[in-house]
């Protein structure tokens, strides 16, 4: 309990474990730091310090342009230790359970009695459990982590709904939405307007050439070439087919440039060069399987971008609409088309519908969750009542 100015508050001293430090993450911890009564400390297992690092999906060296541990307190596993960062926290707050340090901490915080809240992008769309004795050994292995849980954040229905398949009980499950920094983006899009079309003409589009977007890991499990032949299987009018830009990298460049000679190809893009590229976009299209969320949609939307996605794109259920876009069933090529075919007919108002959906999905709908599960845990909390 501490006192501020005469009023009595709980201060709760909050430790988040997470693998290393993540683009998306970065400005929704800034703001968590900021919360009086939440005394924020995340420990990375690995890449402390944020910086250059191999992604083997995008084939390339990746350093984020934008700061990945300002703002908010922070420290290197390698320099503590887990077990007194544990006891000396109120609540553990952990990303997953995919690692050994994950598992560890999970036990240790069940023998010093510290509540643990669990946020993971797990769904059934993306990662069912199987069938068979594989299934049956996941299932009770997922039973062994969840005992260890006391509340769970929701980042959104689909991952919801695998909680509560997996017998969580609803009142335990609260929504903090897997959202980018809506605000940032829209603000960079506008500023990138008044020069479209010189960006068009850099990557060889007319001006007044509608354009659908790909940005991306190209990877299988993505299936970008399933929007390239989507567009080729429509009777476009003349003047009236598509420009096609894929930003990026990966496995399947060579396939896409074969399939696409005529597509753009402007390489990896980071966070402060994406709004420009979606503001020059009628549609952005994420065509793949078993997809847990797709940030990327989130990123398109806040810059007024009309979107295409599969049924297996976890995000479907919360930000698509046909007011901003379609969702088709995965691997339909000719749905895809069609659904290509009428948003990009319809892409200004969509894209409008796309801004404003997306507004109510953002930061402060994540702190909010946040503190209702804080709030639930409390009374858990004899240690430091």
């Amino acid at each position: 309990m501490a006192s501020d100015l005469g009023r009595s508050a709980i201060i709760t001293k909050l430790t988040y474990l997470l693998s290393h430090p993540i683009q998306y993450q970065a400005p929704l911890l800034r703001r968590i730091a900021k919360e009086e009564e939440i005394d924020l400390r995340v420990i990375f297992e690995n890449n402390p310090t944020g910086s250059a690092y191999y992604d083997s999906g995008f084939k390339r060296q990746v350093e984020w342009d934008i700061p990945l541990t300002e703002g908010y307190e922070n420290i290197s596993l390698s320099d503590t230790e887990l077990l007194s960062e544990i006891k000396n926290c109120d609540m553990l707050w952990l990303h997953g359970w995919g690692s050994q340090i994950m598992r560890k901490a999970l036990v240790l915080a069940r023998y010093l009695g510290t509540p643990v809240l669990m946020r993971a992008e797990n769904c059934d769309l993306a990662m069912p459990d199987g069938t068979g004795p594989r299934g049956w050994l996941k299932r009770l292995y997922i039973g062994f982590i969840f005992r260890h849980c006391q509340a769970f954040l929701a980042i959104g229905t689909e991952n919801k709904n695998y909680y509560l398949r997996r017998s969580i009980a609803n009142n335990r499950i609260f929504l903090m939405p897997y959202a980018v920094d809506n605000n940032s983006f829209a603000i960079k899009a506008k500023a990138a307007h008044p020069r479209r079309n010189e960006l068009k003409a850099e990557l060889g589009i007319a001006p007044g050439r509608k354009v659908i977007l790909f940005a991306g890991k190209f990877m299988p499990r993505k299936h970008p070439d399933i929007l390239i032949h989507a567009v080729n299987s429509v009777d476009w009018g003349e003047g009236e087919r598509p420009a096609l830009i894929f930003v990026g990298g990966g496995d399947m460049e060579e396939r896409l440039r074969a399939l696409a000679p005529e597509a753009a190809f402007p390489g990896f893009k980071n966070q402060s060069e994406l709004p420009s590229l979606y503001d020059i976009t009628d549609v952005m299209v994420l065509p793949s399987e078993r997809e847990p969320w797709g940030l990327a949609i989130n990123e398109a939307m806040a810059c007024g971008t009309a979107v295409v996605v599969s049924d297996q794109v976890g995000c479907a259920a919360d930000l698509l609409n046909d007011g901003c876009g379609r969702v088709f069933p995965f691997g339909d090529v000719q749905a895809l088309a069609d659904s290509l075919v009428h948003c990009l007919k319809h892409s200004e108002k969509m894209g409008e519908a796309a801004s404003t959906m997306i507004k109510q999905w953002g930061f402060a709908e994540d702190i909010e969750g946040l503190k209702q599960a804080i709030n639930y845990l409390r009374p858990c909390n004899v240690r430091h009542s």
